[in-house]
């Protein structure tokens, strides 16, 4: 079987590689299209990166089972009206799978379509060489070129400069793994001991993980960043790094879950306080990195019932 993902985003969506693989290791395939001129009218399965589906464009595939989904809520500005759009005006499909029950309580219209779950996943490379992190206090290795590392989206950092400029204050160092918007690598590189590696291919993610001591989770407490997984806190805990983050509800939630213990700063205070707290003090504390191989995406897939529903192998 060969499923045709539509996806016409910006967004960063790793599960796409994973599922590509996933299919690839049980004798079907997957692939990716930006513009839906390029999947074939006999196509059997659309899997819909969700997004926005117009009606017509889902009446073009009539013989297709067509999937719904929902790897995110919608973001600000406007999110609640734009997620009511999707909810009720979206064509119906066969199926839909949502992140997680919050985005689901958000994005479902509640007419008897078949759903599931699916959270976000790890790829397997992340996973540190010396296997997984065991879920007790931690050694934090003094010889790595970066006492703090972030992973990921960017323009996000624009509401925490307060905090770089009180690591700045605290002579520590930090990597920024990604590409930085011009605004904010003026900003940040003159912050202090700030370096950014600019786009990388994610095959070398874990490499550079792997340079700090430290990953930074920095999450606005708003919806719907603080309602839904953060993948980067995945990926540092599979890369065996204790982990600074925000406050907000799902980190709280995972570290209960999973046996963490992670350190929380606050979203919102000055530089003083950042350096106070990232400074010296941090040496005092007792980190606990879970163990996350459950979280890897063979693992995840595989529990999927989807497969089911489109006449792959049960359980495979």
């Amino acid at each position: 079987m060969l499923i045709h993902f539509i996806h016409r985003g910006d967004a960063y969506l790793p599960e796409l590689a994973a599922y590509a693989a996933f299919l690839q290791a049980r004798g079907h395939a997957g692939q990716v299209h930006r513009q839906l001129d390029s999947v074939p009218h006999d196509a059997q399965v659309l899997w819909w990166m969700c997004g926005r589906v117009a009606p017509r464009e889902a009446l073009r595939f009539p013989s297709a089972v067509q999937v719904h989904e929902y790897a995110s809520a919608s973001v600000p500005p406007l999110a609640w009206l734009k997620d009511r759009a999707k909810r009720w005006r979206q064509p119906r499909p066969h199926y839909r799978i949502f992140q997680n029950g919050w985005v689901r309580a958000r994005l479902d219209p509640g007419d008897g379509v078949p759903w599931e779950l699916r959270d976000m996943g790890i790829d397997p490379a992340m996973f540190a060489p010396m296997g997984p992190a065991a879920a007790a206090p931690l050694a934090l290795p003094a010889s790595r070129p970066h006492d703090f590392v972030y992973l990921g989206e960017m323009g996000r950092l624009r509401h925490f400069l307060p905090l770089f400029d009180g690591l700045a204050r605290a002579g520590r160092s930090v990597l920024l793994v990604g590409d930085l918007p011009a605004d904010l690598r003026e900003r940040l590189l003159r912050a202090g001991q700030v370096a950014a590696t600019g786009r990388v291919a994610h095959a070398e993610v874990p490499g550079w993980l792997r340079q700090a001591r430290w990953g930074l989770n920095l999450v606005p407490a708003r919806a719907p960043y603080d309602r839904q997984t953060s993948t980067k806190l995945l990926e540092y805990c599979a890369a065996g790094l204790p982990v600074v983050s925000t406050d907000y509800a799902w980190v709280r939630g995972f570290e209960h879950r999973h046996g963490a213990r992670f350190i929380y700063v606050p979203e919102r205070a000055d530089a003083g306080r950042y350096a106070a707290l990232l400074g010296p003090a941090l040496e005092a504390c007792a980190p606990v990195v879970p163990d996350v191989q459950a979280l890897a995406w063979p693992h995840i897939l595989s529990s999927l019932g989807i497969w089911r529903r489109l006449g792959l192998e049960p359980g495979a």
